[in-house]
């Protein structure tokens, strides 16, 4: 297993969004240093999830089937990268947001939700 070299480092963390859980975030976003592109919010896997999901917005299907490009983390952890996603985190379950172009901030989308 490759060592992931992050972004952002552990100690330069803050907690800018305490208490939301675990979510999902890609590399394009933790390794690479992308912004938030989209995210949404799916029922939770279990009762540390937060169902939130980030990306970055452009990755491909090849690189999502691929779970090396991903990663648990905290949701604190994903606003320390993006505190623009801060203000939307207590958005309902099946909501979904893409950043406005050249923007910080985001427009609510519809988005299919797998149900599988």
């Amino acid at each position: 297993m490759v060592e992931k070299k992050f972004f952002k480092a552990a100690e330069d963390m803050k907690e800018v969004a305490p208490d939301y859980g675990a979510c999902f975030a890609t590399d394009l976003i933790t390794v690479d240093g992308h912004p938030v592109g989209f995210m949404y919010r799916e029922d939770p896997d279990n009762e540390i999830d937060s169902g939130w999901r980030f990306l970055a917005g452009f990755e491909s299907e090849e690189y999502m089937d691929d779970d090396a490009n991903m990663g648990i983390y905290d949701v604190n952890t994903i606003a320390n990268y993006d505190p623009a996603i801060i203000d939307l985190l207590d958005s309902a379950v099946g909501t979904a947001f893409e950043r406005a172009a050249d923007s910080d901030s985001f427009v609510k989308v519809t988005y299919a939700f797998d149900e599988a």
